[in-house]
């Protein structure tokens, strides 16, 4: 699984990329997590584009860029220390229907 955390300079998305790849081992997942910006969405290859709420205004031309599921992080994702409120985040997005998906935020 390849997950792409992107915000707005890439730098507050290192850090939810790296707590998230560390809580998804934890949990025994086997997921790349990477860093980038809008501007990386396009030449990706991800299966989830996680996007800082900053961000949430731009969603619909996001997933227009992308093939992969997009989901919306709260407000709050920066606080979250240990990254398994950012795994549950994602692993929702990636089970629901893509119908279902294409709406998270």
């Amino acid at each position: 699984m390849r997950i792409l955390v992107v915000c707005g300079a890439g730098a507050s998305s290192t850090f939810v990329a790296q707590r998230l790849r560390q809580a998804a081992t934890a949990a025994g997942r086997d997921w790349q997590t990477s860093a980038g910006t809008e501007r990386t969405i396009p030449s990706a290859f991800a299966d989830l584009v996680l996007i800082g709420p900053h961000l949430a205004d731009r969603v619909d031309a996001i997933r227009a860029s992308t093939s992969a599921r997009v989901a919306v992080l709260p407000d709050d994702v920066f606080g979250d220390r240990d990254g398994t409120r950012t795994l549950t985040i994602a692993e929702t997005a990636l089970t629901d229907s893509p119908s279902t998906a294409k709406g998270t935020s």
